[in-house]
């Protein structure tokens, strides 16, 4: 049967062009990384030091705001505390973010000497180089505060480390993505990090995080070409320099440089990107970089791009146009008894079908022939890896298995994927979903919804690693999720007040989407560039994407009054 694989060829992109040619602070520590030389000292608000004969309690409320800025070695922060205690309190040892922040005044504080407990419930972390990290724990600490000789008070006594309230890492943080190549070196891969608002000079503080290389979390799913001894030279004349690059072959210089153009203008950071390595450009005819010069690696999709929309209406799948909707012509169209469905960009497909008392996985393309590729007691709806010969599907609740297809030998081939990360974890898995570029995964698992990376240990093998928990809150009634194209997921549950939420990809934050007119359970989500699409117990739903003050949820045409899964050909 006929397959399709996505086409990526920089070297094209490479004789194209060569036709055409004519520090700031992170959230915690970092290594020194070079700046603009050129630029003036950043002017800093003068506002921001305690304010005369402030109340103990709100001084360390303001504090508490005030150590969100990291600029100046935490000068602000450090102006609500007594001299000693500055010198030796240390902001950079952690960064928690929290909820909120309660103040009690302890017993036996005195009219010169305060002492307060502090409690926090902790919602995540942010670790060197600004990732985010959710966590779910409780911070407890004591802070003490004393009149000095000009009757203000100070803060005397203080854990080190950083805690943000949520409220502050929104207002005074803002998210930016690094991008990374996936193992096949054909796809970028975000990186989202968190940088300080106030900073002169964002893309020289982007450029330090990419010669950094990938967080923790990210860095056993992703290449990352850049040479052990390569740095980031800072910008002079515009121009922006690195070295330790000689020896790199043009190729790996190309990638490194789609990584860094796409990573400044994401950021909408100006084109064209004038770069040298080592004193010379990227490669002959690339003096200066444009996002056009390597845009088979757009990690976009745009808002106005024809994303074909299917459904599973009654056991066959439907082709959903303007005003139409008719069944496919191939065997999606006409076998029935299917349960779920997915399909590619380019046109594969893969289907699971009721068989009697046992389920087929079946694999193919939109419109032609289905083959069978597996049996089991019970098959996860399928999602596809970025090649989409190949597909992860769980069994039986517990086991995932990637099947492979072989244009060679026309035959199927099967894998167990490496899932020892979710040992502690009881319950089956519900819903197994992969990001597109193929190095995320997201899943269901007893209604409470987790993510992780996918490693490659091997050519065939693949290991879910670094799995965290996202939107506790949501925990026992989650149901159905799936990837929209900015990285982030949208989740379907259970819960009538909040049916539809929308979770971050770092698990930063947690948003319920308009939920006035949808009626629990959401049992199917698809999302395109435009719309997200639901399946509610009534219906199929839609509602744009585009910032619009939308509240309510529209029948999707064609399906109205009709109980079908939604699916966004992605």
């Amino acid at each position: 049967m006929t397959r399709f694989r996505p086409i990526r060829s920089l070297a094209a992109v490479a004789a194209a062009a060569a036709l055409i040619a004519g520090c700031t602070t992170l959230p915690t520590n970092t290594e020194p990384q070079a700046i603009r030389s050129f630029e003036p000292p950043v002017e800093q608000p003068t506002n921001l030091g305690p304010q005369p004969g402030r109340e103990p309690d709100l001084l360390l409320r303001d504090f508490y705001s005030a150590s969100a800025r990291p600029t100046q070695d935490y000068v602000a922060a450090r102006s609500y505390l007594a001299p000693g205690t500055a010198d030796r309190w240390d902001p950079r040892q952690s960064t928690l973010v929290v909820d909120r922040i309660d103040l009690i005044t302890q017993v036996g504080s005195t009219a010169e000497r305060r002492a307060f407990d502090v409690r926090a419930s902790v919602i995540g972390r942010i670790n060197t180089g600004g990732s985010y990290v959710p966590e779910n724990g409780t911070y407890e600490a004591t802070i003490t505060m004393e009149r000095n000789d000009e009757d203000e008070w100070r803060i005397t006594s203080l854990p080190s480390g950083i805690v943000l309230e949520r409220t502050e890492l929104r207002n005074q943080y803002q998210p930016h993505r690094v991008f990374f190549l996936d193992p096949s070196d054909t796809v970028l891969v975000g990186d989202r990090r968190w940088i300080h608002s106030d900073h002169q000079g964002l893309d020289t503080a982007l450029i330090s995080l990419l010669m950094q290389g990938p967080s923790q979390t990210l860095a056993p799913a992703v290449n990352n070409p850049v040479p052990a001894d390569a740095t980031f030279a800072g910008v002079t004349d515009g121009i922006y320099n690195f070295t330790g690059f000689t020896g790199v072959d043009p190729d790996a210089r190309l990638r490194f440089a789609a990584q860094l153009v796409w990573t400044l203008a994401m950021a909408n950071i100006p084109e064209p990107y004038a770069v040298q390595m080592d004193g010379a450009p990227v490669a002959p005819g690339f003096g200066e970089l444009t996002s056009d010069d390597f845009a088979e690696y757009n990690p976009t999709v745009s808002a106005t791009s024809n994303v074909p929309l299917f459904a599973l209406t009654d056991g066959i799948v439907h082709r959903v146009g303007s005003n139409t909707v008719e069944p496919l012509e191939g065997d999606l169209g006409s076998i029935g008894d299917l349960t779920s469905v997915d399909i590619s960009q380019e046109g594969a497909a893969a289907a699971v079908r009721r068989q009697g008392d046992e389920f087929a996985l079946l694999a193919g393309t939109v419109d032609g022939p289905m083959e069978e590729a597996l049996t089991a007691e019970t098959i996860s709806r399928p999602t596809f890896e970025l090649d989409p010969d190949s597909q992860w599907v769980v069994i039986d609740g517990r086991t995932v298995v990637r099947v492979v297809y072989s244009g060679a030998t026309d035959e199927f081939s099967r894998s167990d994927v490496d899932i020892s990360a979710l040992e502690g974890l009881s319950g089956d898995i519900s819903v197994l979903r992969l990001h597109r570029t193929g190095t995320r995964v997201a899943m269901i698992i007893e209604g409470r919804v987790f993510t992780g990376v996918v490693t490659r240990s091997g050519p065939i093998e693949r290991r879910i690693d670094n799995v965290v928990e996202l939107a506790p809150q949501l925990a026992g009634t989650a149901l159905s999720l799936d990837w929209q194209p900015d990285g982030s997921i949208i989740v379907g549950t259970s819960t009538p007040e909040t049916p539809v939420w929308r979770v971050e990809q770092d698990g930063s934050a947690v948003t319920s989407l308009p939920g006035g007119n949808v009626t629990a359970p959401v049992v199917a989500v698809a999302a395109s560039p435009s719309t997200v699409f639901i399946t509610d117990a009534r219906a199929v739903l839609q509602l744009p994407t585009d910032g619009s003050d939308t509240v309510f949820w529209r029948e999707v045409a064609g399906l109205q009054g009709v109980r079908s899964a939604p699916i966004v050909a992605n």
